[in-house]
């Protein structure tokens, strides 16, 4: 069995300084699963509202993304309207319309309840157990959050840690959820709640991985063309859990390869608008950048 999530399939309306995009595929888990599939088996669950059209269905298939755990509902799907400036690296929210997405609750297929790996996408904590009770024992539980649950619902979010392998976290989030504003001990803390890894999402200054004992530090590829960082940090989790599920061995290198992996993900989907650069890459394409990222960072022994 591959890689399961569970996350949010959305419309998003953006605005960046180089554009805009109306109505366009979004949402934590789309983006995530559209990355990973690069790598890895996908299964998806999630909610989508009876306006959520077949090209968007078909695009996912082409992917190969199993949509059993996709549950069409009466109603509209969850939208979200932002605004960037130069600052890409944050998002101005004009308006989130949950729709169908505040009532989702996750069913988890019989065919997926057996998943190795388990990716929980930015859901409320209550929700990530939930589904976490209804897979049976996966080998690696990955999870995302946001300041909002970090604000409204800490406690259950404290709980869910305790159940979580790794988190995949921002730098403004590490440092709300420990209440630490050096990175290094926000991540030591994190850490005491339960997570084995924590991998600290910092935009354009790259990544942060904590494993262990060890720390791991990898650059962001510096772009000519940045578009849209829309839906960058998920389709950073979705090549780094995409790669660790394709291997099935979470020794420090491949944890290392699996950050690059993911990073090199994210520097392609911020070329353009919505998942339009990821949508139809070729391998090949992945492949050349992870030895860009690989000369980025290499230098010799004294």
């Amino acid at each position: 069995m591959g890689l399961l999530v569970v996350g949010s399939v959305a419309f998003d309306s953006v605005e960046t300084p180089f554009g805009k995009a109306e109505d366009a595929l979004g949402g934590s888990a789309t983006f995530f699963s559209t990355s990973a599939s690069y790598f890895t088996d996908v299964s998806l669950v999630a909610v989508v509202g009876d306006d959520f059209p077949e090209k968007h269905i078909n695009f996912l298939k082409t992917r190969k993304i199993d949509l059993k755990g996709l549950q069409r509902t009466e109603g509209k799907t969850f939208r979200w309207k932002g605004k960037y400036g130069y600052d890409l690296n944050e998002a101005h929210t004009l308006s989130t319309e949950l729709n169908v997405f505040e009532s989702f609750k996750p069913k988890i297929p019989a065919e997926y309840k057996d998943a190795e790996v388990v990716f929980l996408a930015n859901i409320d904590p209550d929700l990530q157990r939930d589904v976490l009770g209804q897979v049976k024992k996966p080998k690696i539980v990955a999870a995302d959050t946001m300041n909002f649950w970090i604000e409204g619902k800490r406690d259950s979010l404290i709980k869910t840690l305790k159940l979580v392998d790794i988190l995949l976290i921002n730098d403004s989030e590490a440092r709300q959820l420990s209440g630490e504003p050096n990175l290094v001990k926000a991540a030591r803390k994190i850490a005491a709640y339960g997570p084995k890894t924590i991998v600290i999402k910092r935009g354009e200054h790259g990544v942060l991985m904590f494993h262990k004992e060890s720390v791991f530090s990898a650059p962001a590829m510096p772009l000519e063309d940045v578009f849209d960082p829309t839906g960058a940090g998920d389709t950073f989790g979705g090549g780094f859990m995409g790669y660790l599920s394709s291997v099935m061995d979470w020794s420090e290198n491949n944890m290392r390869k699996a950050i690059i992996m993911g990073s090199v993900m994210a520097s392609f989907n911020v070329e353009d608008f919505s998942l339009n650069r990821i949508k139809n890459l070729e391998y090949s394409e992945i492949e050349a950048r992870y030895r860009e990222f690989k000369k980025l960072a290499h230098f010799e022994d004294i």
